[in-house]
């Protein structure tokens, strides 16, 4: 078949793909030429080109066109389970059958993997977590790399850890590149990859610049008209937000940094009257399909969601993008604003930049690789255990929390030091080095993209230039639409009705503490006797906070106050009467102990502190103004027995932590006989709670010294 043929038949399948009547749709030149590199050439090609430059339509016509020629199956490495689902739904139109295999559908792998040795399936589309289980790498992949007729890399920046959002799941590649026929083409597609990421990639996809189609074109988007609205602090951006959503084109979605913010903002703009719903970490399943759907289907004005939508959400029509705070990189900040305007002439982009947003930032940087002593401790716990140990077995040996060590793993695992095997990790006795230059330069390269977004937000050039330039964007030049080039075009003002209740909203106190109930694995070998369920007459009870570190409404006020540098004071009078608010609302909720109160518990008879040596003046004011105003008496404070600095520790994992405050806290013989004078609940105070392990150690030795129920109270909770 000769090149004109293909085309045309390629065409074709792009009709049946975006349902145009046959012979009016077309590849652009570009697109055809990625089709013709990867059916004709059996090339590897890297595509980086804007969002809607129609990525998906290269792969999908592709996989027709190869799988007409006997080619096996296109496997699919994409992060994004709103993508998978839009991408099955367009690759039924153009009758490619379509699977995928993700964390949100176990129960369907088998038969998926019945239908893929029978032939019966064209795409599967895979989740780069996947990758990382062993029983897919031992049986599921060897199959794949050896049948597959296209493997695509979507989301292709993930693979760099040069680039913004870097996962070490998606190294694991370079193991199935290996194992692929000669022949094979592989594509991989980002729209976020500057100079640098794009050489990266291209180097461990194997696509060496000789061998490889790189088809990278300008990230111009015509449609996006950005702009930046300041406002003094988060309920005049929530009360804008209400005041101004209707006036924003069609749907879209609006961005905040936490989880907290984001249900802040979904609860506050319901009590306004719009259909919103919210998308996060958080949102089960079955509502973040439901909240997809309708947002496409225009059923709600909004989705308020974190980076948990992210780059995969697929609505051409999307009218609008708003962030309630400034994501910390502008790369990361174009690739989200990417999903507007994809399919309409005009959408409006707009960042609302908050004073807590580098906070949050700071808060969720703890992401870099560790130090290389934690590394070697690491890998010296495996060689010596001479077995599999789990994630919460290195944690004993290892001081890091959960996330970062499983992070830091996948990556000695792709560098060979470790192999992930049934049971745990174990190590493979191979060499290793570590990479320190690159691990600082990485470091430094997230600080420079987060004093980018700071310029992003005070620049009087284009902001359209200046994303591209952050994307190394050659063809960058000023859009004459945003509001540095045309001039601002959203109206700042806030109506003081819509101010009055967003401020009312974010002012309104109270926070679940949950308790520990269960001791952290491995802790015999730290020398410590506790393990399994901690015991029914030793646990904490649930609790109650003023406020998330991480939400837009007391968290603002808090962070600041319990900054590591904050200077230690009394607690001042509206904190104080919040937490009294938090109390009394506390006192009447279901198992409270005021009267009327559904299954009405026993009123606390006392108030204890929990020891503090970084803030003994914030806690011991909080516990004492909370017994005056309630009628309480003071006991007084447990006892640290600790050594110096132990139990203010922060960001530990659960063992660490525990071992740090096992034998820390004691109860001094007045504060006993206090206890046995007025058997009964009391109040344990604290100023702030992050792993909950103050919390139960505190609340065990009340519980061992003879006292009923141990009820926590804190100025704020982590996450």
């Amino acid at each position: 078949m000769d090149n004109q043929q293909l085309r045309a038949e390629a065409d074709a399948i792009l009709a049946e793909l975006v349902g145009a009547p046959a012979g009016s749709a077309r590849l652009r030149e570009d697109q055809w030429q990625a089709v013709a590199a990867l059916v004709e050439e059996r090339r590897r090609a890297l595509v980086v080109q804007r969002t809607g430059w129609g990525k998906s339509a290269v792969y999908f016509v592709a996989t027709a066109l190869l799988r007409r020629r006997g080619a096996g199956p296109t496997v699919i490495v994409s992060p994004l389970l709103a993508l998978m689902r839009n991408q099955v739904e367009a690759a039924e139109r153009a009758g490619i059958r379509a699977r995928t295999i993700n964390s949100a559908n176990p129960e369907e792998w088998g038969a998926i993997h019945e239908e893929i040795e029978r032939g019966e399936t064209d795409v599967l589309l895979v989740s780069p977590e996947r990758l990382n289980s062993v029983d897919f790498r031992e049986q599921a992949l060897p199959k794949l790399a050896a049948t597959t007729g296209l493997l695509v890399v979507d989301e292709a920046h993930c693979i760099s850890d040069w680039g913004h959002d870097f996962r070490p799941d998606y190294r694991r590649l370079r193991s199935m590149l290996a194992e692929l026929p000669p022949g094979v083409p592989v594509l991989a597609t980002t729209a976020t990859a500057n100079a640098r990421v794009t050489a990266d990639v291209a180097e461990q996809l194997g696509t060496g610049a000789g061998e490889a189609l790189v088809l990278r074109g300008p990230l111009e988007r015509e449609s996006l008209r950005l702009g930046v609205v300041r406002l003094p602090d988060a309920a005049h951006r929530l009360a804008w937000l209400a005041a101004h959503l209707d006036e924003l084109p069609g749907s879209g979605i609006v961005y905040a940094l936490t989880v907290a913010a984001a249900e802040e903002a979904t609860a506050f703009l319901r009590q306004r009257g719009f259909r919103v719903a919210s998308y996060t970490g958080r949102t089960e399943n079955a509502d973040r399909l439901q909240a997809e759907s309708d947002l496409l289907e225009n059923r709600v004005k909004a989705l308020v969601a974190t980076s948990a939508l992210g780059m995969g959400f697929d609505k051409p029509d999307l009218g609008f993008v708003v962030h309630l705070g400034s994501p910390s990189s502008p790369i990361a900040y174009y690739q989200q604003v990417g999903r507007a305007g994809r399919g309409v002439e005009h959408a409006d982009v707009l960042l609302l930049p908050g004073r807590e947003d580098e906070a949050i930032w700071r808060y969720f940087a703890d992401t870099a690789f560790p130090p290389e002593t934690q590394v070697r401790q690491t890998l010296s716990a495996l060689a010596d255990a001479g077995r599999p140990l789990s994630v919460p077995a290195l944690e004993a040996a290892v001081d890091l929390r959960r996330t970062r060590l499983e992070t830091m793993l996948k990556v000695l695992d792709v560098d060979g030091a470790v192999k992930r095997v049934k049971g745990g990790w174990i190590s493979t006795g191979e060499p290793w080095a570590y990479d320190a230059e690159r691990y600082a330069w990485v470091a430094r390269q997230r600080a420079a993209e987060q004093q980018a977004m700071r310029d992003y937000v005070s620049t009087t050039g284009c902001r359209m230039e200046f994303l591209r330039r952050q994307l190394d964007d050659e063809g960058a030049a000023p859009c004459g639409r945003c509001d540095t080039c045309a001039g601002a075009w959203a109206d700042p003002s806030v109506p003081e009705e819509a101010l009055a209740g967003a401020a009312k909203d974010l002012d309104r106190p109270g926070v679940d503490v949950e308790p520990r109930r269960m001791w952290p694995t491995g802790m015999a070998a730290l020398g410590i006797d506790l393990k399994g369920r901690i015991a029914a007459g030793e646990q904490c009870s649930p609790g109650r906070a003023l406020g998330r570190l991480s939400d837009i409404g007391w968290g603002n006020r808090l962070r600041p106050l319990l900054a590591e540098n904050a200077p230690d004071a009394p607690v001042g009078d509206d904190v104080l009467r919040a937490v009294v608010t938090v109390l009394a609302d506390w006192a009447r909720s279901p198992g409270g102990w005021a009267p009327g109160a559904p299954d009405a518990g026993a009123r606390p008879v006392g108030v204890v502190a929990v020891p503090s040596l970084s803030r003994p003046r914030l806690v011991g004011s909080l516990a004492e103004g909370i017994a005056a105003v309630g009628r309480l008496p003071y006991l007084g404070s447990l006892t640290y027995t600790g050594p110096d600095g132990a139990h203010t520790a922060r960001r530990s994992n659960s063992a660490q932590r525990l071992r740090a405050l096992s034998g820390a806290f004691a109860v001094s013989g007045e504060l006993t006989a206090a206890l046995k004078a007025s058997p009964g609940p009391v109040l344990l105070v604290d100023d702030y709670t992050d792993s909950g392990w103050t919390l139960a150690v505190a609340a065990r030795v009340l519980r061992q010294a003879g006292c009923r129920q141990v009820l926590p109270l804190v100025l704020a909770v982590a996450g």
